[in-house]
């Protein structure tokens, strides 16, 4: 990968809220960007190229767009934005982008499937079986290509190839399963940086996973349940404390893990927003939400740690009841 935006190919792989958000950013800055969707996304995108909404107007992009891979070539590198459930699906498709050093970086909600290559300790090596069902993604792709990645930014789709930001992009955070802070990391941070984005490189990407997971389980159990705004959901205090009672567990459940993280309890803003945490925007739409890696892969890890989580147990329960109730849940 070269530091010059210019110079770089990228493939984002799946241009829905996170991808189609950082797709528009990277080519308005000068990269030579490729997405890989699909039906109605894919027809809008070739029209028109793609739209990002900002509180501080519209942004547009045209980028290459395809549905087959073989179209779009080997990449510098590739983004992959496609949620948990889609993943390993997706794995001959993103394999067909990768030259022989490409790295794929990984922007999912949750533990990732990833998530014990690297690690040097008993654990490494471990895999996390509903995650990556038969190692698919662990025998193709291969976790040694893999670079880990944890954004905050509230973005929904509102129709195919429009992505609307609601406030501003959070920071992006990059790191090597291994911690390392290799050359492709540093310069994987400082493109982001270069199209505007905030992003850093850390060599303890574990500990973001943990503190973006934190917030994550803060809401996304109650979005499940009530899939309304944030703004909605906690003008409940209810749903605050409940917050702040995962939080609680989920930092118990890191530290365990060898990740201390401490998560702020401060609400102000979140009570503000009009944005529907994703998981609940799935769950409206009818989409199969990201249970295994958002919610139940840390359980697991509690159970295995001998950590309690009462409120966890508690919420993830009735969801997982509502989405068999509706079929969405086997």
């Amino acid at each position: 990968i070269t530091s010059t935006i210019e110079a770089v190919s990228g493939g984002v792989f799946g241009a829905g809220a996170v991808g189609g958000n950082i797709a528009v950013m990277l080519a308005r800055a000068g990269a030579d960007v490729s997405v890989l969707v699909r039906g109605a996304t894919l027809q809008a995108v070739r029209a028109r190229g793609l739209e990002l909404h900002t509180p501080d107007g519209v942004v547009r992009a045209n980028v290459r767009a395809s549905d087959d891979p073989r179209e779009l070539g080997e990449q510098d590198a590739v983004l992959v934005t496609v949620k948990q459930t889609a993943l390993t699906a997706s794995a001959p498709a993103i394999t067909a982008l990768l030259g022989r050093d490409t790295p794929a970086v990984f922007l999912q909600n949750g533990i990732p499937w990833w998530y014990f290559h690297g690690q040097g300790n008993a654990d490494e090596g471990k895999r996390i079986p509903e995650l990556d069902p038969g190692d698919v993604l662990w025998n193709t792709v291969g976790p040694q290509r893999a670079v880990g990645g944890v954004t905050s930014s509230p973005c929904t789709v509102v129709e195919p190839g429009v992505v609307k930001l609601a406030g501003k992009n959070g920071t992006m955070v990059f790191g090597e399963p291994d911690g390392s802070m290799s050359p492709r990391l540093m310069a994987i941070a400082e493109l982001f940086k270069a199209a505007g984005l905030p992003a850093e490189a850390t060599p303890r990407i574990r500990d973001a996973i943990w503190q973006k997971l934190a917030l994550n389980l803060g809401s996304g159990p109650l979005a499940v349940l009530a899939p309304v705004s944030l703004a909605a959901l906690y003008a409940e205090e209810a749903c605050v404390q409940a917050r702040f009672r995962i939080q609680d567990e989920v930092e118990a459940i890191a530290a365990a893990m060898g990740c201390p993280v401490t998560v702020s309890r401060s609400i102000e803003a979140t009570r503000k927003l009009p944005h529907v945490p994703s998981i609940g925007q799935d769950v409206a739409a009818g989409r199969k939400p990201e249970l295994e890696a958002m919610f139940r892969a840390p359980l697991a890890m509690a159970r295995e740690k001998g950590v309690a989580t009462p409120t966890l147990d508690l919420l993830v329960a009735l969801c997982t009841l509502k989405l068999r109730a509706a079929g969405m849940y086997p």
